[in-house]
């Protein structure tokens, strides 16, 4: 067996596995890419407009049939429940926006036909 950093379990009535030493996995969340500047400055930002533009495509290009909007909550923040089903099977996406999200969803002419609303 070659000289590895590697430590044999002690375990009894186990198969002899060998086990890393402690805090020497590899970690395959981390990407190598660059961090998004948005999130640096304003933490989850950068979820919402990911969420906000793969809504605009789905709503945009008419793979969304039976669009339909809601107001669920009014009291301190004013949240929208946005459900509809896709064209290219049995799937029902539901999302809840707030109002800044809505309105930049709202800005694309497609998507406000889409949902037939006006939001005043």
């Amino acid at each position: 067996m070659r000289n590895t950093r590697l430590i044999r379990g002690k375990a009894r009535g186990y198969a002899l596995i060998c086990m890393k030493p402690h805090g020497t996995y590899k970690l395959h969340h981390r990407s190598g890419s660059f961090p998004d500047p948005i999130e640096e400055f304003a933490p989850g930002e950068g979820r919402v407009r990911r969420t906000v533009d793969s809504l605009r495509a789905q709503l945009s290009t008419g793979d969304a049939q039976h669009p339909r909007i809601r107001q669920i909550f009014n009291d301190s923040r004013e949240i929208f429940r946005l459900e509809y089903q896709l064209n290219d099977g049995n799937v029902q996406r539901t999302t809840l926006l707030d109002r800044d999200a809505l309105e930049d969803l709202l800005e694309s002419d497609a998507v406000r036909n889409a949902l037939a609303v006006d939001l005043d």
